[in-house]
């Protein structure tokens, strides 16, 4: 699945904070997917067909996490990146992003694919 987005637009470091609030306002009530990509543990698909609440992420020296919660009216799951160091995003042809694709501090990857709205 991962070779079928064109994941290639990085968002730069000091702008985490703002792109994350940004698309959360944006992308509330998306359904989502969520897969890990582990080269040592394997792949493992965390969730499916979920709705966004949020992504909020801390900056170092105040958590240096993303959390990714979804849920209909509350927060029914939420999945912790710690430490990322990179942020990439794939978009559809009509420059909506479809994916998010992020690298932790151990080299495992999670990717975020988001139903065409």
């Amino acid at each position: 699945m991962v070779s079928k987005i064109d994941i290639s637009k990085s968002v730069p470091r000091e702008r985490w904070g703002e792109f994350f609030d940004q698309f959360s306002d944006g992308n509330r009530g998306r359904h989502i997917s969520i897969e890990i990509i582990d080269s040592e543990l394997g792949d493992e698909e965390l969730i499916q067909n979920a709705t966004l609440m949020a992504m909020i992420y801390d900056r170092p020296g105040k958590g240096n996490d993303l959390v990714i919660e979804v849920g209909e009216h509350e927060v029914s799951y939420a999945h912790t990146i710690d430490s990322p160091t990179e942020v990439l995003t794939g978009q559809n042809s009509n420059g909506q992003i479809i994916a998010i694709w992020i690298t932790d501090a151990a080299e495992r990857k999670t990717l975020i694919q988001l139903q065409a709205s």
